[in-house]
């Protein structure tokens, strides 16, 4: 087994007023050349937006973009005639492929937005840009991961153009699991959004980020009360 310790006050930081965001990766202003991804993982961006305010149009392509709101409500538009809401318990994928143009603003007057945003390189070129949204009714049952992404249309969560797969959970304090890796060629970073776990004897709390690979199986522990992790699975190359 080999790890990577990413933990939370090491990440980047961009404070633009209306956007405050931490990087897990090297990105915008931020490198780091010992941090310029997990595996396929290319970006893990924790980001707050405040009231009204958000990313104007901007260009994509060849990338897998997936969106996690954690609070508040977020607004997308893009170049192929999506206008949705996502929110807390909803998840946005878009494969960029050949182009798309996008924005994302925060949806409310009043209250800020806090989200993911994640990006992992496809496993195919210039494919035909494609956005979906569904909701996870399944986050509300404690105590257990739940797949929220996946390579298969027809597999539970939303989809990708890469062997990736998203579980989310949230525990109560000594709420545990095991999780098996999906393949031999793939790790897993896991990225606490609340609370605090044991993973394999190392021990993380809110926002910090473990990578594990070169082993089958990993064993997830809570430590405090209404934890929150998420497990993304990658190839590793």
């Amino acid at each position: 087994m080999k790890t990577v310790f990413h933990p939370a006050n090491e990440r980047g930081a961009a404070n633009h007023g209306w956007l405050n965001s931490h990087h897990s990766f090297s990105f915008a202003n931020y490198y780091n050349p010992q941090k310029m991804n997990f595996g396929l993982l290319r970006v893990l961006n924790d980001d707050t937006v405040a009231a009204g305010m958000g990313f104007g149009k901007h260009p994509h392509d060849n990338m897998e973009i997936v969106s996690i709101p954690l609070t508040g409500n977020l607004k997308h538009e893009d170049s192929m005639g999506n206008s949705a809401i996502i929110k807390e318990g909803e998840i946005q994928v878009m494969s960029a492929g050949t182009g798309i143009f996008h924005s994302e603003f925060n949806a409310s007057a009043f209250d800020e937005v806090k989200f993911l945003q994640i990006w992992i390189f496809p496993n195919k070129r210039d494919v035909q840009p494609r956005y979906d949204q569904i909701e996870l009714p399944d986050l509300q049952t404690k105590d257990k991961l739940h797949q929220v992404l996946s390579p298969n249309a027809n597999d539970a969560g939303v989809w990708v153009h890469q062997n990736a797969w998203f579980h989310m959970g949230t525990f109560n304090e000594s709420g545990f699991e095991k999780y098996t890796i999906k393949s031999g060629e793939n790790g897993v970073y896991a990225f606490v959004i609340d609370g605090s776990f044991d993973i394999d004897g190392k021990s993380l709390n809110n926002r910090d980020a473990l990578g594990i690979w070169e082993t089958s199986e990993i064993k997830i522990t809570a430590t405090s009360p209404n934890s929150r992790i998420l497990l993304i699975d990658v190839p590793m190359s």
